[in-house]
Parts: structure tokens; sequence; C-alpha cells
């Protein structure tokens, strides 16, 4: 890509990485080839390897060699969503009769694609609370073939010492899964640390935007990676050429919005600390958070999310959501828009009854990029009313 010796910095790499001027018209950004076949060079002649967009497309092409740039790892894939690429990267990875370790904090959608789709299929699981490695280590079995961890988790920011879990895994010749989706690869890069595969929704921080639903998955080995792209081209779910381009516009701003996010974050923590109504927050960037040091280790920054429990019980929580103006009421996060949800009623609902089940008091913030004395007068109104 460049002549450039040392390595890249994240920056760099987001604008440049897979996103060189087009040859012909010397455009700057990659074009959305809004196109499903292509014209071969003769029988078998693939112009550039390109036959069949759901194959490969030079769009998507470059959204997966920036996602591979920007996590560390050899191979990267773009889906039409998260839940596609978990599923493409569970069904290349688990066949029936073998067993994962799951967290006991994770987005519901996850957990009801292992407890009501995998398990019907005869894939096991096994919960266990991640933020302990012994824990992990305890739920392994002979069958085990992966872990899957969120750090930070969705909604309690959990945090999970990477190395550890990644070293406790590989004794046992099992992979490890990290969701990255919460810190994005700004702010962690679980691959460096030991992790085999990471995975993202990229419809939260990485577009950044709210207008896009998207999936990634990123390989450390080029070995898994070709069996994650041939999965990937078997079971069809992956991301169109427009929902790629706007994932990659949406990366190259990724650094400077973390910045904002998290420097709002940390001012809407203060407000929640010294508000009589708040009985708990959630945030790995508090020195009370129980894993603090390790979200320090293995973290550039703590991240925009952020959940808090208060006083009053569910109804309550439901208050505070219905109270806040500046916030939106709404599911999904990682937006330049701040959004406020109830994740018991909301994006949690699949996990109740289970030992997923979060609690009714709690509230849920994706802190966007607006002015922060904004956000925080908001959140007090609310919470004040």
């Amino acid at each position: 890509m460049t002549d450039h010796q040392h390595p890249q910095g994240f920056e760099t790499l987001a604008i440049h990485a897979g996103q060189e001027a087009d040859p012909r018209t010397g455009a700057v950004v990659p074009p959305i080839y809004q196109v499903s076949t292509y014209k071969q060079d003769g029988v078998g002649g693939l112009r550039g390897g390109y036959e069949y967009s759901r194959s490969a497309n030079p769009t998507r092409t470059a959204l997966e060699e920036c996602l591979a740039a920007l996590e560390g790892g050899q191979r990267g894939l773009a889906f039409a969503s998260g839940l596609a690429a978990e599923d493409t990267l569970l069904r290349t990875i688990l066949a029936p009769g073998d067993h994962i370790v799951i967290p006991n904090d994770a987005y519901g959608g996850t957990f009801r694609l292992f407890n009501k789709v995998l398990t019907r299929w005869g894939v096991e699981f096994s919960v266990a609370d991640t933020q302990h490695p012994e824990q992990v280590r305890q739920a392994l079995r002979p069958n085990t073939k992966a872990v899957w961890v969120e750090t930070p988790s969705n909604p309690l920011l959990g945090v999970t010492d990477i190395a550890a879990v990644a070293q406790i895994a590989h004794q046992a010749g099992a992979l490890l899964v990290v969701d990255n989706t919460f810190a994005s690869p700004y702010l962690q890069q679980p691959l460096a640390l030991g992790a085999d595969v990471v995975v993202h929704s990229t419809t939260k921080y990485m577009g950044g935007h709210s207008d896009v639903v998207g999936g990634a998955l990123v390989a450390a080995d080029a070995g898994l990676g070709e069996e994650l792209a041939y999965h990937q081209n078997a079971m069809g779910a992956v991301a169109g050429p427009f929902d790629s381009w706007l994932v990659l516009r949406g990366i190259k701003t990724l650094g400077v919005r973390m910045d904002r996010h998290t420097s709002n974050a940390e001012q809407v923590v203060a407000l929640l600390a010294r508000h009589p109504k708040v009985t708990r927050i959630y945030y790995p960037g508090l020195a009370s958070h129980p894993n603090h040091e390790v979200a320090a280790k293995q973290m550039k920054a703590f991240g925009g999310m952020i959940s808090f429990r208060v006083e009053g019980g569910e109804q309550a929580a439901v208050e505070v959501c219905n109270q806040a103006k500046l916030f939106t009421l709404g599911e999904s996060l990682g937006g330049v828009e701040s959004l406020i949800e109830h994740p018991g009623r909301m994006t949690h609902a699949s996990v109740a009854g289970s030992l997923l089940e979060v609690p009714a008091d709690l509230v849920r913030l994706s802190v966007g990029i607006e002015s922060a004395e904004d956000l925080v007068a908001d959140l007090a109104q609310a919470l004040d009313h």
C-alpha cells in the first residue's frame, strides 16, 4: 500500500487501508460497485478475481481489507448483520455434539442464537462469568471447541482479561472469540492479546451514523480466515456494496468519534456518580469497577457505553428513559447521536428468565458526540422528573 517502512497508525489505516485511489479515474473514495455479475475474459478468466457479488465485490473487498488492518488480522469478512457474522462463524467452527462456553452477560440476540437456534442442531453451551478466568476453566469440557467473550459486555459493561482467557482456551484446544463491538478496534485489539477471531456489529461504532446494518469477522489465522470465507460464500449473508461503502465511510472517523464518545461519557458518569437516585454505575473507567485495572491494561480508553441502576425499581428506570429528550429512546448503540434504553424490556428481553437476565432497574446509555453539557443537562432533568 505504501513505501513507508514504519508501521502506520490507526487513523492512517482507517482512512487508507484497502482504499487506494481508483487507478482509472483517481477517485479517492472506493466506488460503490452496485453490480451482481462481472464480464469474464473467456471461460474461467476472472478479471481481478470477481465473478459474482455474493462471492466477492470490490466495495466489500475494500471494507474487508480495512477491517483486517484495523484489527491486526489476516482476513476480514463483512456480513449483512452482526448476527449473520456470528452465525457463519459458529457454523464454521462448531458441529453437532460440540460445546462452547458463553458469557453470563452478552447481547440478547447472541444468547438467542445459542439458546434457540444452535441447540436445535446439537450444539451445547455452558454459561460462565468470563470476568473470572477460573470460571471459564471450570466450564470447559472435553468437547469444548470455543470460548465466547464480550468485553466490555452488553449491558453490564463487564471486562474480561482477554490474554488470560485466551491462554485457558488454547490450553484446552479451543478457540477464543471476542465480540469487540463495544470497544471498537480503536480502543481494543483482541487478536494482539491472543484471541483467534473478532466479531463486530458494524452497525454500531464502525458505521457510527445509525444508517447501516452490518457485521464483521476478523481472523488471526489465514487458514481459519479461508474457512470462514468459504462458509460466507456458501451461506450467503454478505454485506451489500452500498452497506459496505457506508461502513467504510464511517470507519474513516472512528478514531476522532471514539475520543469524543469517551470524553462525553466521562462527564455523564460524573453526573451519575453525584446523583442521589442512581444506586449503581457500570463503567470500566471507574476505579470501583471490579476489573478496572484489566480494562486500563487492555483498552486505550473506556468508551461511550454506560449502564446504571436507579432507585424505585423497574418503573423508575422506564420513567427515566421516557423523560429523556436529547437522549433518543431507541435500541442499538454507537451512533453519533445519544441513545437511552431499558435493556430488560428492549435489547435483552430475549434473556428474561435465563442466567443472562438483566436487572429490571437498569438503564443503558450510548453516549453520542453532542455537546457534553447538553447531554448532562438532559439526563439530570430525566432523573429529577
